[in-house]
């Protein structure tokens, strides 16, 4: 982690990782009850219980996850530390005919996506070191790489392979956040030093395809300086945490940041709601004097 007062931390703390359920009241799953069923267009069905899943080579993945719905600047997107089994461990023995999958759940929520997305997945039980929690979706659920956090789905118990696409829960809904998660740099904290600089910072996320650097803007836009990176986490699924610091020379600054990808894609300046597909635009606030406000 970089060294800064009131920058998120790399791993996020379970308590203070965002929750979006269907439900205002989560489903409580026995693990000695739990079972996962891979069904339809294969060659072989299959049904796990949480033991037959315990015997399975085990793998442990630092990955993020951001909700379709969060804003630009929101802050529904976190990182942990998951411990759980490879799908393809699943996958290979049920041998798919299908090109998509409908992902069902205890809570009634279901996810439709291509097959070729629930490839690198993980099921996981184990959430920061510790038994999964029941709002996280516990005894099982699933991690899809670089995709939006909806079909990531909680209190997992059914993988359909399906050879034509269907509807899901949130595209019935108007949402289509079934595809890869956008680029995004937050601007979550904001202060004045004792020297008289300001320090501006946050996360930076672009799922699998990684962060190089942050541009940061005092100008409104008109010219960029890189950004202070932390070290990447050791898996490809990750956020970056950033820091900046100014000297102030007008009374008023408006700050801007953006992401630039590994392979040097600039994150999209055009602004969009989240709805339907995901926010896009930078982040910005305006600092006159002592106060900030965001833009």
């Amino acid at each position: 982690d970089l060294d800064a007062d009131g920058l998120d931390p790399l791993v996020t703390a379970i308590e203070n990782f965002y929750e979006v359920d269907i439900n205002s009241i989560n489903p409580t799953v026995e693990t000695d009850e739990w079972a996962l069923d891979v069904t339809g267009a294969v060659l072989e069905t299959q049904t796990l219980t949480f033991d037959d899943l315990a015997e399975l080579p085990v793998e442990h993945r630092f990955e993020t996850l951001r909700c379709v719905g969060d804003p630009v600047d929101g802050r529904k997107m976190s990182t942990a530390l998951w411990t759980g089994v490879p799908v393809d461990a699943l996958l290979d023995r049920a041998d798919p005919a299908g090109s998509r999958v409908m992902v069902r759940a205890v809570d009634g929520y279901y996810n439709e996506f291509p097959l070729d997305a629930l490839r690198g997945g993980l099921l996981a039980y184990r959430m920061n070191g510790a038994a999964l929690p029941r709002k996280h979706g516990a005894p099982v659920r699933l991690l899809v790489p670089g995709h939006w956090g909806e079909i990531n789905v909680k209190w997992i118990t059914e993988i359909e392979v399906l050879d034509r696409e269907e509807e899901g829960y949130w595209e019935k809904r108007g949402w289509f956040g079934t595809g890869t998660v956008n680029t995004v740099a937050k601007l979550w904290t904001e202060r004045r030093l004792d020297d008289g600089r300001v320090r501006v910072g946050g996360l930076a996320y672009a799922g699998t395809r990684g962060v190089d650097r942050v541009e940061v803007s005092t100008d409104g836009g008109e010219t960029w300086t890189d950004a202070r990176l932390s070290d990447p986490l050791p898996d490809e699924d990750v956020w970056r945490q950033w820091l900046h610091e100014f000297e102030p020379t007008r009374d008023r600054h408006e700050v801007v940041v953006r992401a630039v990808e590994a392979d040097g894609t600039v994150q999209p300046e055009t602004e969009n709601t989240p709805q339907p597909r995901g926010a896009s635009g930078w982040a910005s606030l305006a600092r006159a004097g002592a106060m900030c406000a965001r833009c």
